[in-house]
């Protein structure tokens, strides 16, 4: 997984997998979903990200539930 943050044009992207991306959705504003062929989510992007309350300015990264951890 990656999270890059554009401050020129405001856009947070996490990216969940490598897969090329087949089709994109904006189920809601300024929130784009790219899927692959198989319908899996590969990337999420946000627009407008400071405007919405995200900080750009650190990344909380939390793994729950391993056994061992």
């Amino acid at each position: 997984m990656k999270v890059t943050y554009d401050a020129v044009v405001d856009v947070l992207r996490i990216v969940l997998s490598d897969h090329p991306v087949d089709e994109s959705d904006e189920d809601k504003p300024g929130i784009i979903i790219d899927y692959d062929a198989q319908g899996s989510v590969v990337s999420i992007e946000i627009l407008d990200a400071s405007k919405r309350g995200i900080s750009p300015h650190g990344v909380e990264y939390v793994i729950r539930g391993l056994k061992g951890a």
